[in-house]
């Protein structure tokens, strides 16, 4: 039986992961939706209760029935030959999400992540709701396009964030931008201009001692502190990583049971978490990333992440 994983060729996440599945002599397929059509076909027939037939690259072949389960992360965009209008593009791409992506989406198999779920839980707005009815404690939120309500909503606070809601990067042509947490300052709250032009969100700021990035590989928890040493990485560590500093430590038993409710709310096999830790000692939760990064934590402080991703995928039935 073969492990399926679905992402970019140049992901050094998902390559992590792939060494370790090959340690174990399991067989992997690899591919990317964005090789499809030219470099990835499909041959599906519906057989009573679910697709067979088989992937096909030009080295390479797996039967559908063949798959024992799925690592799917960040595939890029499908790739279509030149020389077709913007109006047959949008159908083939269309068609090509449809048609490949709902053979795959019905695997009867374990994932990881499913993408279905994996877009549920991407939705900023509901996984703070999931986060808070899972027994996380979850600072002051607004989400609002209206600049009368964000003035209101910031009054009530000493110190306000605002985040963006989806990635933070931004391919401006030859220039990518990166939108960072940003602590408002009394000017930006003197002129919040530019608020109804598109959903915002803004945060009350949770004063800390440290930051923590959990990773759940199932029910197996992975938890390290992250200390900043400059002032940017203490608004936002991805910021500086030049600053950063890492200890290993056990969550409190309050927030392995509150991950284990969130991820099955959502139907997650991963997830990294990301939490702010008062001086007190409460850990604010911040955000859940279904498709979150863990590379560089393996390296700084020899986290086994990969090894228990590709357990998981390697034991499914």
């Amino acid at each position: 039986m073969t492990v399926l994983i679905i992402g970019g060729d140049s992901d050094p996440t998902v390559n992590r992961v792939v060494l370790e599945l090959r340690d174990r002599a399991v067989p992997v397929f690899r591919c990317d939706v964005g090789w499809f059509p030219t470099g990835l076909s499909l041959d599906a027939v519906l057989d009573g209760v679910r697709w067979r037939g088989s992937l096909t690259t030009p080295h390479r072949s797996v039967d559908l029935e063949a798959i024992r389960s799925v690592l799917f992360r960040s595939p890029t965009g499908f790739t279509f030959d030149a020389g077709v209008s913007a109006a047959e593009l949008r159908h083939m791409r269309m068609e090509a999400r449809l048609g490949l992506g709902g053979v795959l989406a019905s695997l009867p198999v374990p994932w990881c992540n499913h993408p279905a779920r994996q877009a549920d839980a991407g939705y900023k707005p509901w996984q703070l709701a999931v986060a808070a009815q899972s027994g996380f404690s979850v600072p002051n939120t607004m989400v609002t396009n209206d600049p009368k309500a964000a003035h209101r909503f910031t009054a009530d606070l000493p110190r306000v964030v605002s985040k963006v809601l989806g990635v933070n990067r931004l391919d401006d042509g030859p220039v990518t931008r990166i939108a960072y947490t940003h602590l408002l300052e009394s000017s930006d709250l003197d002129d919040l201009g530019g608020v109804e032009t598109t959903a915002h969100l803004f945060q009350e700021w949770v004063e800390k001692s440290f930051e923590v990035r959990l990773i759940a590989v199932g029910a197996t928890l992975f938890a390290v502190a992250i200390h900043a040493h400059s002032a940017a990485s203490r608004i936002d560590w991805r910021s500086d990583y030049a600053a950063l500093s890492y200890t290993v430590i056990d969550p409190p038993p309050g927030i392995v049971a509150a991950v284990g409710r969130f991820l099955d709310a959502f139907g997650l096999a991963f997830a990294a978490f990301d939490f702010a830790v008062t001086p007190d000692g409460v850990w604010r939760f911040l955000e859940a990333n279904p498709a979150g990064q863990f590379g560089w934590l393996e390296d700084a402080v020899g986290l086994p992440v990969s090894a228990a991703i590709a357990e998981m995928l390697a034991e499914a039935a």
